[in-house]
């Protein structure tokens, strides 16, 4: 199996849509649910099951919330009925008196939990990576040192269990090179745990600048891109862009909660990069007879120089049996003018020939 991995994040990016493209390709459903279960934390129950998302079959990851411990996540009503007026006032009423029981852990508990887990110690230290990330991001938002910080929604049950559920089927599936070449993001406002909030929330905001990932604003409302799918996808990226050749090998896809005019789902590829390429290459050619050592030396460098892609000389025989150089430059076509000039200009020939090449060629890396 490839262990390179793409993510189109075409419709954003949670841990639960991470989860679901992780499991769709392949990741071991029940050893998930047993790292999972031995965290130890209550109020929550893990499902996971085919959906229909935008007519596709796909796979989805919940984290089913018992009432004591449900945020309303993906309430659309919760998140974005504020736009409504004085309805969407009492629904946000009901809604903070219902969750002001919530979990509120700190780093250093979120860190304990993971290390109770019988998992590898490759998947535990993911999932406190992406953590940490999180962190970094609500203390500059909030203007505290990151071990100060108190998690909201990403210290709930739910959101401990989507980051570990990501970290194990990274780990799972052997996968150590990730390629993210950008995040599409939706926009306006969604209510969280500190008010309402512009999209992107901060804590992404912090996040796509601190890590330098690229970001595309459609015109969607909504948010596309939670904390938790930014810090995975901070915390897994190893490249920015897919290689010029590739082969997919198996395609994953996981289902988002929420329901937005866009697909709703996130695909991840594996990939294998393709070793052989076929292009064209241009061969030039003269035979001279009356070029010193030296003019033919100094050719070769200039031609080198000016992007030839290899020159050499072939000793010959010519008329009346004089010792002679056939001089032959590989090049690209595009720079068949400039070599021609190069030639003409540093030896003594009056013509050049050329032919036009197919060739099959490895993939090179320095």
């Amino acid at each position: 199996m490839s262990n390179t991995l793409y993510l189109e994040c075409a419709s954003g990016i949670s841990g639960d849509m991470f989860a679901g493209a992780m499991l769709d390709l392949g990741a071991d459903a029940e050893a998930l649910k047993t790292v999972l279960d031995s965290f130890g934390l209550e109020g929550a129950s893990v499902v996971i099951s085919r959906v229909e998302k935008s007519g596709l079959d796909v796979c989805d990851f919940n984290v089913v919330l018992d009432a004591e411990h449900e945020n309303h996540d993906h309430d659309m009503e919760y998140l974005h009925g504020h736009t409504h007026s004085h309805e969407s006032t009492e629904h946000e009423h009901a809604h903070s008196h219902e969750s002001a029981g919530h979990e509120h852990r700190t780093l250093r508990e979120v860190t304990e939990i993971l290390r109770r887990g019988t998992w590898s110690e490759n998947a535990c230290g993911i999932a406190e990576r992406i953590f940490s990330i999180l962190a970094e991001a609500e203390a500059k938002a909030h203007g505290v040192l990151p071990e100060e910080v108190h998690f909201h929604e990403v210290g709930a049950v739910d959101s401990i269990l989507d980051i570990a559920a990501a970290a194990f089927c990274l780990d799972n599936l052997g996968i150590d090179r990730v390629i993210v070449t950008g995040l599409n993001e939706g926009q306006g406002t969604i209510r969280c745990r500190h008010g309402i909030l512009p999209v992107p929330v901060p804590a992404v905001a912090n996040i796509v600048q601190m890590h330098g990932l690229p970001m595309h604003i459609l015109n969607v409302e909504g948010e596309l891109v939670t904390p938790t799918g930014a810090a995975i996808a901070a915390a897994i990226r190893t490249d920015s862009a897919l290689p010029e050749h590739f082969t997919v090998l198996r395609t994953g896809m996981g289902a988002g909660k929420r329901k937005y005019s866009v697909a709703g789902f996130l695909r991840a590829f594996l990939i294998r990069e393709d070793t052989v390429r076929e292009d064209v290459i241009l061969r030039m050619e003269t035979n001279v007879d009356d070029c010193t050592g030296e003019m033919l030396g100094a050719v070769m460098e200039k031609l080198l120089e000016a992007g030839a892609r290899d020159v050499f000389y072939t000793p010959v025989f010519m008329k009346k049996n004089r010792p002679a150089y056939k001089l032959e430059v590989i090049c690209d076509e595009k720079d068949e003018a400039m070599l021609s000039s190069i030639i003409f200009s540093e030896t003594t020939t009056i013509g050049i020939r050329k032919q036009r090449m197919e060739r099959t060629v490895l993939h090179r890396q320095i």
